[in-house]
């Protein structure tokens, strides 16, 4: 058995937050049930891989959370601002940076979503570059003011964010380190993206920049694609039909990780098989204190998929904050998830109560 450390947090009176979030906040332009290049109107939302976290955290499961990124200051900035502010994340961590009134220097980040249907994928289509937080240098947040000073219990960061520029790892890194440094736990979902890698080295270099930070961290969340391309470990024996052999290498795989990291205390995946784009079968599996934690999948109807994954990281975090335990923690994730992928939009419209309903099996009877 893997000697893997328990996971032991700050008390929550010891902290002004709960969680932090390190990454980029995103405008998401949605279609709806259009397709983006025939659209003639566009909803917005506000979304991003380590930011939906946060929010997921505050707004489904009450907990005090804040975003740490970069705006450009102007209108857009000023609405992702505010769609964030009705989501509840605290606002006080963002850097506004000068706009130049044509975005030479500084923009932020657009995010077109297409909803998939049946044999239709989902497609997203980003327009991110030269954005404030991409631009932004290690020394431009107070990690002492956020860490020492005001305290946090949980940091999460990602493989998203890292990407962004070659300025951008080198923030989460010093912001790793700065957690560590007060004891602040820190998880990180390797979130492998190819369009963000295939310009600035592809998979070698997304795997050299992964593992340099996941070397530093306790928690890692990913699956099968994330393993393989951003930490180059192959999950061998995984079909398109779920069964006990791919359950087992996905065991297999989790312990090799750990095995390579050993200052990882939690591992966890989703585990998705995609028969359509709106029916997918869901679980997780995750690794802790040696022990595996085995979710099977279940047949899910989906809406968007885009924020399961993260939406599954922010109940496993909640699971932990909340002193559950790590079998109700993974248990919560996937109840999470499911629920974040049958509404709209990056983040989870989930109620406590409907996840918990989730985890003792209830239906979908309608509730009067």
């Amino acid at each position: 058995m893997l000697g893997m450390n328990p996971i032991i947090l700050k008390t929550s009176g010891s902290c002004r937050w709960d969680c932090v979030s390190l990454g980029e906040v995103m405008l998401r332009l949605d279609p709806g049930e259009e397709r983006i290049h025939t659209a003639r109107s566009f909803r917005a939302w506000e979304g991003g891989g380590e930011y939906n976290v946060a929010r997921g955290l505050r707004r489904c499961f009450g907990m005090r959370t804040a975003i740490v990124t970069a705006f450009a200051k102007n209108p857009i900035g000023r609405l992702i601002e505010d769609l964030i502010l009705q989501g509840g994340v605290e606002t006080s961590l963002i850097r506004w940076v000068p706009y130049d009134g044509i975005g030479r220097t500084v923009r932020n980040g657009l995010n077109f979503t297409e909803r998939g249907f049946g044999v239709r994928a989902a497609v997203g289509c980003s327009d991110r570059g030269n954005t404030a937080i991409a631009n932004s240098q290690p020394g431009d947040f107070d990690w002492q003011h956020i860490f020492a000073a005001s305290g946090a219990r949980w940091l999460h960061t990602g493989g998203i964010f890292a990407a962004l520029s070659s300025s951008s790892a080198s923030i989460a890194k010093a912001a790793i380190e700065a957690a560590h440094e007060s004891d602040t736990v820190v998880s990180y979902d390797l979130n492998y993206r190819e369009s963000l890698w295939k310009d600035i080295g592809g998979k070698s270099r997304a795997q050299e920049v992964n593992r340099e930070l996941v070397a530093s961290v306790d928690v890692l969340f990913g699956n099968e694609e994330d393993f393989s391309a951003a930490l180059g470990i192959a999950i061998e024996g995984v079909s398109e039909d779920f069964s006990h052999l791919q359950v087992a290498s996905y065991e297999s795989t989790l312990h090799r990780v750990a095995e390579l990291y050993p200052n990882l205390k939690l591992i966890a995946t989703t585990l998705r098989t995609a028969h359509t784009a709106t029916t997918n079968d869901w679980g997780a599996i995750a690794l802790y204190e040696g022990k595996t934690i085995h979710v099977p999948q279940r047949p899910l109807e989906i809406l968007d998929r885009v924020g399961g994954g993260d939406s599954f990281a922010s109940g496993i975090i909640y699971g932990f904050l909340a002193d559950k335990g790590a079998q109700w923690a993974v248990q919560c994730g996937v109840a999470h998830g499911a629920l974040a992928m049958t509404t709209p939009g990056d983040t989870s419209m989930a109620t406590l109560s409907e996840v918990e309903a989730v985890l003792r099996g209830g239906s979908a009877r309608i509730a009067r």
